[in-house]
């Protein structure tokens, strides 16, 4: 899953944002954690898969308890995106590409490698390769 940034992501966008494999950010690009701004805190996925993403405990606790907003190069210098481009159209012409050089790999060597980053995400190196071996 390859999604593209652009303008203002707030709240539910940095959800489904964080549960894409690979994101790319255009210049004007801006995001926010910004539920606690109404009170809740963010429940669909952000606070379990974003500090997970850019591996900074401090940082993340920083924007999902302020709700400030945060620029695309600082998403960039974070790791929560990959690229930054100057336009959306540069930025979907990257994903594009990317999703091209995707397609054409074997779809089981795709879907396993996703499966297989996803689970040692959450489990210990040891973990991760007996679930290789019991394939």
């Amino acid at each position: 899953m390859i999604c593209v940034l652009h303008g203002a992501s707030v709240g539910i966008a940095i959800d489904i944002a964080s549960a894409c494999d690979i994101r790319i950010a255009s210049q004007d690009a801006k995001f926010s954690i910004k539920e606690v701004d109404i009170g809740i805190a963010a429940d669909l996925g952000t606070l379990q898969r974003f500090p997970k993403i850019v591996a900074n405990d401090s940082w993340t606790r920083e924007l999902a308890m302020t709700g400030r907003f945060f620029s695309a190069e600082e998403a960039l210098k974070h790791g929560f995106v990959s690229y930054v481009f100057g336009s959306k159209d540069e930025s979907l012409a990257k994903a594009r590409e990317i999703a091209k050089i995707i397609a054409r790999k074997s779809p089981v060597a795709v879907q396993g490698t996703k499966v297989l980053l996803d689970y040692s995400r959450d489990h210990s190196v040891r973990e991760g390769i007996s679930l290789v071996l019991e394939r």
